[in-house]
């Protein structure tokens, strides 16, 4: 009996580390690292890391003994949770939306900003845990109480649990701010990735709603914004940038989108788009609005592939307002705040930054936008 539990040891490190050994070399086949990385060995063993990760995630998602998300979440929230004695930190739900309260303890003679953060992970991963210390940060430096919304988002709940639960909670709060020792005139709403395209959409949202205080600014770091045209510059420029390389974002987006993967290339390619589809939505997100210090000579055509009829039946979905807030029409972009802006000029969500900013600035919202050069993420 020793001996086959001796034999099943060697076997797993085996195979672990021939699996390890095979990332390692498809990571170096594969991946390019920007130039302006300070220190590119860290940054590949990260990277490794996470494919590694994943690999396992999707073995057992295969053995049907838990799904890939879940798996990567347990990883996420092994992150060490910095306690902060000058805060109040009080987790509750609003309904069913579990949610975190971050509070200065120290007394005020006024009431204070607000922030409404909502999380990234690509609908597949993040949570309250592993974006507590950023959500402390914020409150501790800006001297705010931080609301961290917990949306759905780990591959078993699809569109539109993010939207829903990130407008339902962030309705509750505005609704009860004098309770949190909030002004109503000073709210911001904070989001990174997803959590930054819902920014977008909840500060819309907001606007139908004439009972509730709207929001004063909006921070988007890094913002999805959009999953329609994937043959933007950034897209195809960094499609092999870690940490977000075209098959994780791509795999992210159709989990969360409810896409079977089958249609993964006619989604990429935007065969499910007619021409008058695409004529519609042009003019937010061709490729022409992108400034020309942002793209390479060599870059594919936009929806250039014929048009799929069965394609359109299964992905016609994601051309919903609800998922790319840079559909939204002119009227509603009028009345949005005062904007801050943040993105990576090595991510291949960049264009959906400037695209959003030049929406923006052509309605005459103020907008003041941050580009970096090295990789962002808000949750490390």
């Amino acid at each position: 009996m020793v001996v086959l539990w001796l034999v099943l040891l060697v076997f797993l490190l085996i195979f672990h580390l021939g699996a390890f050994i095979w990332i390692v070399i498809q990571h170096f086949l594969t991946v390019k690292i920007p130039s302006a990385i300070q220190q590119p060995v860290k940054f590949r063993f990260m990277h490794c890391v996470m494919l590694y990760i994943i690999f396992l995630g999707n073995i057992l998602e295969k053995m049907r003994i838990c799904s890939m998300p879940r798996f990567i979440q347990f990883f996420c929230d092994l992150l060490v949770i910095k306690r902060n004695h000058n805060l109040m930190v009080t987790d509750m739900h609003f309904g069913t939306i579990p949610v975190r309260l971050f509070q200065p303890k120290a007394v005020s003679s006024e009431l204070r900003r607000g922030i409404i953060f909502y999380h990234g992970g690509g609908g597949i991963c993040g949570s309250l845990d592993s974006y507590h210390n950023l959500c402390s940060f914020l409150a501790q430096q800006t001297d705010s109480v931080v609301l961290s919304v917990g949306h759905r988002s780990n591959g078993d709940h699809n569109h539109p649990c993010i939207y829903k639960d990130c407008l339902n909670a962030s309705i509750h709060f505005m609704r009860n701010l004098m309770t949190y020792g909030v002004d109503p005139s000073r709210v911001v709403a904070c989001g990174e990735s997803i959590g930054g395209g819902a920014v977008a959409l909840i500060t819309q949202a907001l606007l139908t709603f004439p009972n509730v205080p709207h929001i004063c600014a909006q921070v988007l770091i890094t913002p999805a914004m959009q999953v329609i045209n994937f043959h933007l510059p950034s897209h195809q420029q960094n499609q092999n940038v870690p940490f977000l390389t075209k098959d994780i974002f791509m795999t992210a987006v159709c989990k969360y989108m409810d896409i079977d993967l089958s249609w993964k290339d006619a989604l990429i390619n935007g065969t499910y788009m007619s021409p008058d589809t695409w004529k519609k939505y042009r003019k937010w997100l061709s490729s022409d609005n992108t400034p020309r210090r942002f793209k390479s000579k060599s870059l594919l055509p936009e929806f250039s592939e014929p048009f799929d009829e069965a394609a359109y039946l299964e992905i016609k979905h994601v051309s919903d307002s609800e998922v790319s807030p840079l559909l939204v029409d002119d009227k509603i972009i009028d009345q949005l705040p005062e904007t801050f802006l943040v993105t990576c000029e090595c991510e291949p969500l960049c264009d959906d930054a400037l695209l959003y900013t030049k929406h923006m600035k052509d309605q005459g919202v103020p907008v003041t936008t941050l580009w970096s050069v090295v990789f962002l993420d808000a949750s490390l």
